[in-house]
């Protein structure tokens, strides 16, 4: 079977699918209309769509062996500018980060290898995924059973940007993505008049403080040879300029590519805040809000995966080997259970139209990544399960 071949003549179904997620976008755990559509066009190819979690599976195949196909599917909440026609109108919502591309793919992958399914030599399951933006959708679709008796994992992710159509990039050796922790501080003082500061325990103060020893963790205690970033973005209080109030509110994130330089900087930024506010005479508490850990694919398994998409010989495709990112991804959860592939697929522009990376309200990506991204995820998976019986 030519996938490639299906996967041009589904071409405009795949990017017409592609534009109704992109028109309609969601954000979050609740994407009823994707997976209202996703279900609606698996049922039209054949499969048995279920419910997992706040997202949707399917199976095909046959016994033996199971790789999960995995596809998130939530936007970010954003305004869109990019001037497309089929632009999401809300304002509220975009699909700046490509995942309306992701689930497109998937559903045109099931409708070949549905069409195919007496070929594959063992069982291939079906991940539309909510919430990556905010990395609670593998871990709600994990605790609903979408990983029980899945022996490997692949996932795909378009790439906007000054590249070429055909280039794809992959990392075998070191973590390609690095885990995410993000944290709200809350200090607690005591308000007072701002002439009489001296019977006041200052939030703002203690904050302050609090800030400047956080980034002395990165600067003093982080590993130097390992990557290690935190970043406070949001720092609310008072709302009166006479006024001291009674709270603080710090948020921020830390991300390295090391896993015990991760727990030591979630454990020591806890402290710092903590003790902070106990010398001020406050006190601080911390919420952990989120948390994923860096993402480390298969070294054998990503060669194998790498070894089939050449085999696949598709136009313009050129490899790039060792890509490593300080962005997150909560595919990381997945990759962290089973062995696990993650592969970046160009969907650039060489003119201006690339101009704009990931998660700009401007961003674009190239519809021609469509096929290629089809075609990868079902030769992939006819070849893996055929190479382990």
């Amino acid at each position: 079977m030519n996938y490639y071949d299906r996967a041009l003549e589904l071409k405009q179904e795949t990017i017409e699918n592609r534009r109704y997620f992109h028109m309609n976008a969601e954000v979050g755990l609740d994407t009823p209309k994707a997976c209202a559509y996703i279900m609606e066009k698996l049922r039209e190819y054949g499969l048995d769509p279920k419910p997992c979690g706040h997202g949707v599976t399917a199976t095909l195949g046959k016994g033996g062996k199971t790789l999960l196909l995995r596809a998130d599917m939530d936007a970010l909440p954003m305004a869109e500018e990019s001037g497309l026609p089929f632009a999401c109108p809300t304002g509220k919502a975009a699909h700046t980060c490509g995942h309306d591309f992701h689930a497109a793919m998937l559903l045109s992958a099931a409708r070949i290898l549905k069409e195919n399914e007496d070929k594959l030599e063992g069982t291939v399951r079906f991940m539309f995924q909510p919430a990556e933006e905010n990395f609670l959708g593998s871990k709600d679709m994990i605790a609903n059973g979408i990983l029980d008796g899945v022996d490997a994992a692949l996932g795909y992710h378009v790439s906007p940007g000054q590249m070429p159509v055909g280039l794809y990039m992959y990392n075998n050796r070191s973590t390609m993505m690095y885990s995410a922790d993000g944290f709200r501080i809350t200090v607690t003082g005591r308000s007072s008049h701002g002439a009489y500061p001296h019977v006041s325990i200052d939030p703002i103060n203690i904050a302050v403080h609090i800030y400047l020893g956080l980034e002395a963790l990165i600067a003093r205690e982080a590993d130097p040879a390992k990557s290690c970033v935190m970043t406070v973005g949001r720092f609310v209080a008072g709302t009166a300029a006479n006024q001291i109030p009674d709270t603080a509110v710090l948020e921020g994130s830390i991300r390295t590519n090391d896993k015990d330089s991760r727990e030591k900087l979630v454990r020591r930024m806890q402290e710092v805040a903590v003790k902070t506010a106990e010398v001020y005479g406050g006190k601080a508490e911390v919420e952990m809000i989120y948390g994923v850990p860096p993402l480390v694919c298969d070294p054998k398994m990503t060669d194998e995966i790498v070894g089939y998409m050449k085999e696949a010989n598709l136009p313009g495709a050129m490899q790039y080997p060792g890509v490593e990112a300080s962005a997150s991804e909560d595919f990381a959860v997945i990759a962290d259970k089973v062995p696990a592939v993650f592969i970046y697929l160009s969907a650039g522009f060489l003119d201006e139209r690339g101009t704009f990376p990931a998660h700009h309200s401007k961003a674009q990506f190239n519809e021609d990544v469509v096929p290629i991204g089809v075609t990868y995820l079902c030769h992939c998976a006819t070849e893996w399960l055929k190479h382990h019986q």
